[in-house]
């Protein structure tokens, strides 16, 4: 029998069931937890700042709180005293802290990169100035404040904050080139826009120039009200395509100089970080070949302009590129790696020789928070203990002398103070919404809560939301990390359709114990409507260790697929699963999973909704595809037999495919090239397509409507 929602809320008045959240109610906030935004350690160790808005009257504050003392902040800057300003969204100190940037008007481009009019506060005189009256990238002061640097227009510029003197650094940024930001690839894949930094006595910036002169074009139509639409250009690397060539380029301010930074003997493909030494003028590159699998870490001297190579990484697969590079005072840095089949820290000295291996143990280091140069500690997160959960751990560089701050439950976070006196503690679990706590870092004291969400705790507990159930599954030869989710009022002796949530990208992790967001809200809601929600990471998910990761290189989905059928027909075999109705759904690499799993595993699943789905990795960008797939002229195989284009035939039960139309990151094209092949193979499916809506799919109704089109789906169909 079809169901409805009406059907659903009929049903929970009559017989009593807890009331079900309300999607609009759901995708407009009000179930989000509060968390501190923006937390900045100030210089002197004793002080933190937090960005704080009032949502009643649109207005923002910078607040000031100490350390020591109980939570009665100082105002460091509001817009409430600021006539030309009505909110900001962030905010960023000079070295000194005497002057602040306050972000404005903030128009995004793609993922991480913006546009935005920004304004330089000076604590000093209470006075505020705009850095353009353009909408500029990326500003940045020079170390000694009297600066600073911004992309406009693709080009590089300098504001002189004493004269208001500007200084144009480059020229040629046009469609193809770029000057001081990233391109889009790199944005995406190495996370980064702002591709500049200041010398550390602020008379130099280096930058990085992108030629993006034979990357190919993408174009997509954008609709938007007129009459006609109009095609959005921009260049986008698919596998196997040309990149942007990269080159760095020094300019001394002085004499208004420009030099390009050449390295001994090679030309690196990738250059995925930059940044100049605290201290010295030295500057720390890193490079990568276009396989990936080979990292170098270098030391350029502007004075000399001799480089220094001061590590490698090498893999047979690839190396990941992350920022757990820190230097201490000494000039010798901690680093981290996988060389030993798990992520951990490494002391090396100035030179690049390894001092030693810090972390060791057949679990992983996920974050590397700083160094206590009075205790000579190190502190870090890791999953010792579990690999669903995080604790927080300090170790003498030597690696001995470890403590557990927090343990290994639940998911503990931290922010620490300059030196490391103190630190925010951030907890949160499966029933616990975040809380954060200071902390005394060297007794481990806690001083005092900060931010609880006990409210929103009390306004989810009428709708009886059942919690997660965290356990293993044994499929193909590995124990897979799990969580379930039942009816609050489940019954053992009945039989439960069950719906399967997944990701599966490489390094990725979804069997978390933490908080959820509000698709786990969405998930808990529909289990009381007498479905179970599980969700299994398979082979290629994270923080299991390097091989366990590293599995599926060469051919992304085909074992995540394998695994994510086995373990739905295992779970079809619990007494309480009605094994002819278990669907599957995801997103981005999840949607690719969905609809292969649903094709190649038409056997077990009957249902399946892809969401803006990779469906040919011959599609998708040069950087994360040829990381883990190498490129199609390479790798053919690895790329078509995993393409859910190649299986269209396979169909055999419900299934809904939704795209955004302008999805600059995963095209709409991948879309269409499924439905065509499932109308050729003469399969009936439903799809919905959100105009202009990009990777995320949201703004205005739109994520209240995309979960009201799943949620009937699922009622109706599984």
């Amino acid at each position: 029998m079809k169901k409805s929602i009406f059907l659903f809320f009929f049903t929970n008045l009559i017989f009593g069931q807890p009331p079900t959240i309300s999607l609009n109610d759901l995708w407009n906030g009000n179930y989000n937890p509060a968390r501190l935004e923006f937390i900045r350690s100030m210089k002197n160790g004793t002080n933190y700042t937090i960005l704080e808005t009032a949502s009643q009257k649109g207005t923002s504050t910078v607040m000031q709180y100490d350390f020591n003392k109980v939570n009665i902040g100082t105002v460091v800057v509001s817009s409430d005293n600021l006539p030309e300003i009505t909110s900001f969204s962030n905010y960023s100190f000079s070295k000194n802290e005497e002057k602040i940037i306050l972000e404005t008007e903030v128009n995004p481009i793609y993922r991480r990169s913006k546009q935005a009019i920004y304004w330089v506060y000076n604590q000093k005189n209470k006075e505020l100035h705009k850095i353009s009256d353009n909408k500029i990238q990326e500003p940045l002061f020079s170390p000694d404040a009297t600066k600073i640097a911004y992309v406009f227009k693709r080009n590089l510029f300098i504001k002189d904050l004493v004269s208001q003197r500007k200084v144009q650094v480059t020229f040629d940024g046009d469609y193809k080139t770029l000057n001081g930001i990233s391109d889009w690839v790199y944005e995406e894949e190495f996370g980064f826009v702002r591709a500049f930094d200041w010398s550390p006595d602020s008379s130099a910036l280096v930058y990085m120039r992108f030629d993006e002169t034979k990357v190919p074009i993408f174009s997509m139509d954008i609709y938007g009200k007129d009459v006609y639409q109009f095609p959005y250009r921009f260049r986008y690397p698919k596998a196997g395509e040309e990149n942007s060539k990269i080159t760095l380029h020094h300019f001394t301010l002085e004499n208004r100089k420009k030099k390009r930074i050449f390295f001994e003997g090679e030309v690196p493909y990738y250059i995925p970080r930059i940044k100049f030494e605290e201290g010295n003028n030295g500057l720390i590159i890193q490079t990568l070949n276009r396989h990936q699998n080979h990292l170098k870490v270098w030391r350029w001297s502007p004075k000399t302009g001799k480089m220094q190579l001061l590590l490698e990484e090498k893999d047979k697969a690839y190396v990941s590129i992350h920022d757990n590079l820190q230097f201490l005072e000494d000039a010798t840095f901690l680093w981290t790696s996988e060389r030993d089949g798990y992520n951990h820290v490494y002391h090396y000295d100035k030179n690049g020789a390894i001092l030693n291996q810090v972390t060791k143990g057949n679990w992983e280091v996920t974050a590397l928070y700083g160094f206590n140069k009075k205790t000579k500690e190190i502190y870090y997160q890791s999953v010792e203990g579990s690999s669903t959960e995080r604790g927080i751990y300090s170790v003498k560089l030597s690696g001995k002398g470890k403590r557990v701050l927090h343990k290994t439950r639940g998911t503990n976070g931290a922010t620490f103070s300059v030196g490391g006196a103190y630190y925010i503690h951030s907890y949160s679990d499966e029933q616990t919404p975040p809380v954060y706590t200071l902390y005394a870092t060297r007794k481990n004291k806690p001083l005092r809560q900060i931010l609880n969400n006990d409210t929103l705790i009390k306004n989810l507990s009428s709708f009886k939301l059942p919690d997660k159930e965290f356990s293993t599954l044994n499929v193909n030869g590995e124990s897979l990390n799990m969580w379930m989710i039942k009816p609050y009022n489940f019954d053992s002796s009945k039989k439960y359709p069950v719906l399967m949530f997944q990701y599966s990208g490489p390094g990725s992790q979804e069997v978390a114990n933490r908080w959820g967001d509000d698709r786990l809200l969405w998930h808990k809601s529909l289990a009381n409507q007498g479905y179970i929600i599980a969700c299994v990471d398979g082979k290629g998910t994270g923080l299991k260790g390097a091989k366990f990761k590293k599995a599926t290189y060469l051919n992304l989905v085909k074992y995540e697929a394998l695994d994510q059928i086995e373990a739905a027909r295992k779970i079809g075999n619990f007494p309480f699963i009605d094994n002819s109705r278990i669907g599957i759904w995801g997103w981005s690499f999840g949607g690719h999973m969905a609809a292969q799993c649903l094709l190649k595993g038409n056997d077990v699943f009957s249902f399946g909704i892809a969401v803006a789905p990779v469906t040919n990795w011959r599609f998708y960008d040069t950087i994360y595809t040829e990381r883990f797939m190498r490129t199609p002229e390479e790798n053919p195989e690895g790329y078509d037999l995993n393409s859910p284009l190649n299986y269209a035939d396979q169909l055999d039960g419900k299934f809904l495919i939704i795209h955004g139309s302008g999805d600059d990151n995963v095209h709409v094209q991948n879309t269409m090239r499924m439905v065509e092949a499932l109308i050729q193979a003469d399969k009936q499916f439903e799809w919905m397509i959100y105009p202009d809506k990009n990777h995320g799919i949201f703004g205005g109704n739109t994520r209240n409507h995309l979960y009201t089109k799943m949620t009937n789906f699922i009622y109706q169909n599984l």
